[in-house]
């Protein structure tokens, strides 16, 4: 088995450590839990080559990293402060933006903020060495795909980075150009109309609404307006895509993980059912989570408590959840690859969003 590197603080790594995460970067890493390099694999770029924009001013990570992600396939960009990213973001078609929360000039949240009103859609992932689970909520409140915390494993920002590039895809397969409707939504048409009466009618409740229909309709826009017309508008959205999700790191996703829980986990982390307390989490793809997964996530959505991977202590939290499918689960019902008590937990209100076709 490998060992594994860690960046800690702002702290440069010498020569020597730096040889030694890249000798580890060929290596393959074998887990009780997990591997990551293989999970890395799975999740690669699989058709044109992504544009990665790495912001730090440490020069040895933003040289590490470059490397690194040069090997998995993506096309690399650096800056070293906060001001020359947000040069790079006008001045190149960038795909997923990988930034220090500190750094001179503008800092990783004000390059966040920059980043999400001049290129929507564009995935954000902070890394910090200063990470506490209210700069996370404040990073994912204000838009970022996700974050890490130093000291961290290479492999967990390889896996966060290359979900993010799948997600990227995604959004863009939703751009159509019809009439705009309410909510940011596409589309005036009488099917339209049922859509924002159910949005009005269920927002400020806390039923958990399962949305259904075809992909690139725009699920995680009635997400959205169901969160932000709610009393749990100031609070957080946080939006996960299971189908991005290799099986075996869905668990540490939704409810995160204790330091030591499995290789490379050199920090505790909270994950995705933490961040949203007191606000609303999204379930993207729900169909696609596996039948080990769905009675964890049961219990987490019946009782609103879990305990982190690795972990003993019961969490508590206060969420309201929105799950998307574009699968029929009746016929995953009829197949046993989806169990009906969880179904039926998902599907209180029902909210079918009408193909593009549907919406002139």
């Amino acid at each position: 088995m490998r060992s594994s590197r860690a960046f800690r603080g702002k702290t440069e790594p010498t020569s020597t450590s730096a040889r030694a995460w890249r000798r580890t970067s060929r290596g393959v890493s074998s887990t009780s839990y997990v591997s990551r390099d293989s999970a890395c694999a799975r999740e690669s770029p699989l058709s044109a080559r992504k544009q990665i924009l790495v912001a730090d001013d440490e020069p040895n990570l933003r040289r590490i990293l470059s490397a690194q992600l040069t090997r998995d396939g993506y096309d690399v960009e650096t800056a070293d402060n906060g001001a020359e990213a947000i040069s790079r973001l006008d001045d190149h078609h960038i795909d997923v933006l990988v930034t220090d929360l500190r750094m001179p000039k503008v800092d990783g949240l004000g390059v966040l903020k920059y980043a999400v009103e001049k290129h929507p859609g564009m995935p954000v992932i902070l890394i910090t060495a200063h990470g506490t689970v209210d700069t996370a909520v404040e990073a994912l409140k204000m838009g970022a795909f996700d974050y890490v915390t130093k000291p961290f494993d290479k492999d967990e920002l390889r896996t966060v980075i290359a979900k993010a590039a799948r997600t990227r895809d995604a959004r863009e397969k939703d751009v159509a150009p019809l009439a705009p409707g309410r909510f940011r939504l596409i589309g005036q048409s009488a099917a339209m109309d049922e859509v924002y009466q159910v949005i009005d009618r269920v927002a400020d409740t806390p039923s958990t609404v399962l949305i259904t229909g075809e992909s690139g309709t725009g699920k995680e826009l009635i997400a959205r307006a169901l969160h932000e017309n709610s009393g749990r508008k100031d609070r957080p959205f946080i939006s996960v895509n299971c189908g991005a999700i290799p099986t075996e790191l869905l668990e540490s996703e939704l409810f995160g993980y204790e330091k030591g829980a499995f290789t490379g986990a050199v920090t505790s982390k909270p994950g995705r059912f933490e961040l949203a307390d007191g606000g609303t989490l999204f379930l993207d793809e729900v169909g696609e989570i596996p039948i080990t997964m769905q009675v964890k996530l049961l219990r987490a959505i019946q009782e609103q408590t879990f305990e982190r991977v690795g972990g003993i202590r019961t969490i508590q939290v206060d969420v309201r959840l929105v799950a998307a499918t574009n699968r029929d689960l009746h016929v995953a019902l009829e197949q046993g690859t989806f169990r009906d008590d969880l179904y039926y937990r998902l599907n209180v209100v029902n909210l079918r969003l009408p193909p593009l076709r549907e919406r002139v």
